[in-house]
């Protein structure tokens, strides 16, 4: 005999099943992490393996080419990246130390007109410690990837060669294929689309906040471009934390004018690149709602970590439209999107997961 749920007890169900899996993903974070990065590594490494496949290139070199060129991506990167942020956590304890002299004349300056300032929590917050830990968590996390380099490669390669006999399998596991296949083509169409905008505007933003630095005198000017490039794909909150380090860098080592010039500069750059050129390039969006792009990045950073940060939105949107590929979680999707990527009618909700008509 079918047992039935009333609608309270699916709920707590399916909430108790989605808790049971997020501490799962919590827990082998070490785990999914990579596995996670080389599946996006792959979607967006398809395009140009197939650009090869269509010029008759041999499949396995058509792979060995994609790899190697992700493998001289990664090495200039990590070259890049890792030698100056080295450099720079070795002569942060001296600008914190810098920097925490200012914090207490100003906190003198301001008693002296009658206002109060709790002196210890700001000098906690800006003491070296503090900021070595900082430093160490992003660097951990950058060490993370490279310690796991060779297998996010490895899965990236079978991944890419499982790709050419994929159509096949998924016509015979799936009974209702041509919907399914639809699905999850419009997955990596998005996902493709999404990170190909993302990467372009954000080179422009890595090379605008260097020149921006280098302008400014500041040290490193190399290590705050490759910041913004990196963090320009954390939504909201990414560009704010990339302004930070060379703007406090300039009030230490050069005066409170060029930190001035240097936050300003980072704010034209953001308007720029964040308010005007990727919205007209995305055109209507990521069909995401902000207040939904800003929770899932606090919940996969809570989930995955720092690398969660930089994944949660290809990650959100991978949820979004395989839940609206069905018709009992579509309405979960709906209310994911954001207004103007909804369709006017139901029809045109399930034209979306249909294939059309040859």
């Amino acid at each position: 005999m079918e047992q039935k749920f009333s609608p309270v007890a699916r709920f707590f169900l399916m909430l108790a099943a989605f808790v049971i899996v997020v501490a799962g993903m919590r827990v082998s974070a070490s785990l999914l992490v990579p596995f996670f990065l080389a599946v996006f590594i792959a979607v967006l490494c398809s395009p140009p393996l197939n650009w090869l496949r269509s010029r008759k290139v041999p499949n396995w070199l058509a792979i060995a080419l994609v790899v190697l060129m992700i493998v001289l991506v990664g090495m200039g990167l990590g070259t890049i990246f890792g030698g100056s942020l080295r450099n720079f956590v070795a002569d942060l304890p001296n600008y914190a130390s810098r920097l925490q002299v200012m914090v207490e004349e100003l906190v003198v300056w301001l008693q002296a007109r009658g206002i109060q300032v709790d002196s210890e929590q700001w000098q906690s917050w800006l003491s070296s410690g503090a900021m070595l830990s900082y430093a160490r968590i992003l660097a951990g996390s950058i060490g993370g990837i490279a310690a796991n380099a060779f297998l996010i490669i490895l899965t990236v390669v079978f991944i890419l060669a499982e790709e050419a006999t994929m159509q096949q399998k998924l016509d015979r596991a799936l009974a209702d294929s041509d919907k399914q296949v639809l699905a999850i083509f419009r997955v990596t169409h998005s996902i493709n689309q999404y990170m190909a905008i993302k990467l372009f505007v954000s080179l422009i933003t890595g090379v605008l906040a260097w020149l921006v630095c280098l302008m400014a005198g500041l040290e490193y000017a190399v290590l705050w471009g490759s910041l913004a490039f990196m963090l320009n794909f954390v939504p909201t909150l990414g560009s704010l934390i990339a302004a930070v380090p060379p703007v406090l860098l300039a009030l230490v080592d050069v005066s409170p004018i060029t930190a001035l010039m240097v936050a300003v500069g980072y704010l034209l750059i953001n308007t720029l690149m964040g308010n005007i050129l990727e919205p007209r390039i995305m055109g209507r969006g990521l069909g995401l709602s902000p207040l939904v792009v800003l929770m899932s990045l606090v919940f996969w950073g809570w989930v995955l970590g720092p690398i969660g940060m930089l994944l949660s939105v290809p990650l959100t949107m991978m949820v979004k439209i395989a839940l609206e590929a069905f018709p009992e979680t579509r309405w979960v999707g709906v209310l994911l999107g954001n207004l103007a990527s909804l369709p006017d009618t139901v029809d045109e909700a399930s034209e979306k997961t249909s294939l059309p008509n040859s």
